[in-house]
This record gives C-alpha cells, structure tokens and sequence, in this order.
C-alpha cells in the first residue's frame, strides 16, 4: 500500500477537491492512506481565532464568522442543499463555539491545540464526503483515536507503541481511507498537534506503521526545489535526494519537507516521493536511502521573522553545559525553535522561531538565570554547498548581525 499527503494548498476550493478526486480514482487500485491538511489558509484564519479568543479581543466572533462562512461556500459548490455533510460540519463548527465559550487557559498552546485542529477535521469531512458522492467509498478516520502522544501542547510527542498498536487496530489496509495530518490525541483525550506543517510527519507515522511502499506528498510545487520560488529567482527541482541531505535541508527549515517527517522513512527504507498535483506529469523528486543528490546543486533556505536571543550570566561568569542545559530546557517549554546557536566566553546567542504570545514569558523566565537581550523581525539565511562569492551577493547592503559556517553550510543572521 501507499501513503498519500495533500497539504491545504491542494484544497484550497472546491476545484481543488475535484483534483485530490481525481488524482485518487487514478491510483483507487492502490488503495492508499490518505492524509489532508486544513482546506487553504484555514490553519491560519483558526490561528486567528485562538488569538483573538487567548487575549479576549472582542472580534473573535467576526474571525470564527470567517471560518464558517468559507467552509459554508465550499460546501454548496460541492453539495446539494441537505446533504448530510452540512450537519456534519456544523457539529464541528459546534465544537469550536464550546471552547470560546470558556474562560481561556492561562495555557495558550491548549487553547491553540483544541480550536485550530478542527481545520482537519473539517476539510477531511468535507473530502471523505465527496469523494462517496462520486462513488469513491473510503473510511473516514479521526487520527485522534490512533495518533497517540504526551500532552505537550503546539509540539506532541508521539507515544509510538501505542500508536503502532491502535493503527494496526482501526485502519483496513484493504479500503481507501482518508484521515487529518497534524492533530493527536493525550491519554486524557485532548487534542494535541504536532507542530506546524506536521501533516507530512503524520503522513510518515502512518507509511511507518503499515509498511507503505513509498509516501507521496502532493505539492504545488513541480518537487523539491534548491530554493524557494517566494524569495530567489530561477528555482530549479532536484531530481534525486539522499535521505541524509534531505535531513538536512528540513532541520534548517526547507519548507517543503516537515523536518520530523524524514527520520522514520529512512530507518524503515520507505522512500519519499515529492511531486506536483496540479502537473500529473511530472514526477517530482525522489527521496530514498541509497540516492545522490541530483543535479549537483547549493540550497538557499530563507526564514522569515526570526528572533535573536542572548543570554549572559548575571556576575558575567563563562557561559559554560549548566547554563546552556537550563537556557534549552525553558526554550522548549515554550516551543522556541532553536535555528542557530552560537556561544561566545560569557554569552551565548540563539535565533529563534518562537510565537509572539510566548516571547514575554520566555524572557520573563530566562530573566530570573540570565541577563536577556532580544531583537525580533529578522531573517536567516541558509546555504548549504555555498560559494563565498554568491552569499556575499545575496548580502549585499544588509545588516549582518550573526554569522556561522564550515565546510558545508553557512548560516546568516540579518536585518
């Protein structure tokens, strides 16, 4: 069997759906899993959402309006009124009102987790529900009941016994079945996620699981590129890609692959394939153990609004492994992704992704060990097989304020 991954983009409107139908009725004798994110930027507009309802702003109900109103027009271009799938996303719209009608947590990332992951459960209704009406039979899956994982809120960890064993329980390898990326479940039964983008390491937990002869995330892009197409010009597919360089592309952010999704394919030799659903023709890139990079090419990766963090000892003491361990371990309480670090005798500096509801009690906590400095709003440029010559031109007239290279990849802090 296969494992197949559409992300938002690729039901972003009702044409979209169509598409994902037909790609499916192209490969139904495969019988594959299928794994969907949230229809286009729904993530984003429930993001808002759980924002607004955290900080009790009085727009929440215009924002959540929002939401309904896109999946309500999403709905009749696909459905005949009093189709039983009106009822069925009102109910999960139901869900999303419940939880605004609290007082919220002091704890944002459980807030976040129990209202943006209705994005999936509504768009894989939606898709399993059209999918029947055009005579594609599939089995609807809440990922919930098998995605087992801890209860750290905005970035799950996977419980891979339990999961295994509730997977093997509930899916029929022998029926198409369509289920949600990115959203697990506590052993209390609340909602988790697994960070953002983590429908492709759900897609990889499940291709893990059941023995999957190749996962195939569909993009809407022609494969893995050397850079992304927003930010450089003249960006070019990579054919083949070893597993190893593909790992490292992920970890310094590569947004076309999550980064966690690569780890179990390799240890299972389950190859990864990256191709276009909009060009059926193309067949995008390859990512398998054994394969060399192809063509032989340097990746420019870019990430936006980063922080530049530092810390020193208060009586300006060397930054030495006890400083360090506890400055991590509070930059994983609250989910800050550390890009780059570098040290310096008495200081030590990190650039971050990290939300900006968290940054005030991030410091406020470090404050209580360290001296704290930050900068927000930057960029962090990463090369990996650079040319000194081309970096330099991509720098030219910027503000450099952190710089880290060896043999292979060079990382640049600037604003």
């Amino acid at each position: 069997m296969k494992v197949f991954k559409f992300g938002g983009a690729s039901v972003k409107d009702a044409a979209g759906v169509k598409n994902v139908a037909k790609i499916l009725s192209k490969y139904k004798e495969d019988e594959p899993l299928v794994v969907i994110s949230a229809m286009g930027k729904m993530t984003n507009a429930l993001e808002e959402v759980a924002r607004a309802f955290y900080l009790k702003q009085d727009d929440v109900s215009d924002k959540l309006n929002f939401v309904k109103e896109f999946h309500s027009k999403f709905l009749k271009e696909l459905f005949e009124e009093g189709h039983p799938v009106f009822d069925a996303v009102s109910n999960l719209l139901v869900e999303i009102e419940w939880a605004l009608d609290s007082e919220p947590r002091p704890d944002y990332p459980f807030e976040y987790d129990q209202i943006v992951s209705v994005g999936e459960l509504l768009s894989t209704t939606i898709v399993s529900a059209y999918l029947k009406e055009i005579g594609i039979d599939n089995d609807w899956l809440d990922a919930r009941d098998v995605i087992k994982t801890d209860n750290k809120h905005q970035s799950a960890v996977i419980n891979w016994d339990l999961t295994t064993a509730c997977i093997k329980e509930k899916v029929n390898t022998d029926r198409l079945t369509i289920t949600q990326g990115f959203i697990g479940c506590t052993s209390e039964n609340f909602t988790t996620t697994l960070g953002r983008e983590g429908s492709d390491y759900s897609a990889a937990i499940f291709a893990t699981v059941l023995g999957a002869k190749k996962l195939v995330i569909w993009k809407d892009v022609i494969g893995v590129l050397h850079a992304d197409p927003r930010y450089f010009d003249d960006a070019k597919k990579v054919e083949k890609l070893s597993f190893q360089e593909a790992i490292e592309l992920a970890f310094y952010g590569a947004s076309v692959i999550h980064p966690k999704t690569l780890q179990p394919l390799k240890r299972n030799r389950i190859p990864l394939q990256v191709r276009s659903f909009i060009d059926l023709e193309q067949k995008g890139t390859w990512v398998a153990e054994d394969e060399v990079t192809y063509p032989d090419t340097a990746f420019y990766i870019l990430k936006k609004n980063q922080t530049l963090l530092s810390i020193s000892a208060r009586d300006l003491d060397f930054i030495v492994e006890n400083h360090l361990s506890s400055a991590f371990l509070i930059l994983a309480k609250y989910n800050a992704k550390v890009n780059l670090v570098q040290n310096s005798a008495v200081s030590c500096y990190f650039a971050l992704d990290v939300d900006d509801l968290q940054i005030d009690a991030l410091v406020e906590e470090l404050s209580k060990h360290f001296k704290v400095k930050y900068n927000s709003g930057l960029d962090l440029l990463t090369v990996r097989h650079y040319h000194d010559e081309d970096v330099d031109l991509l720098l030219n007239d910027k503000e450099v304020l952190l710089t880290q290279k060896n043999r292979t990849t060079i990382q640049v802090l600037y604003k």
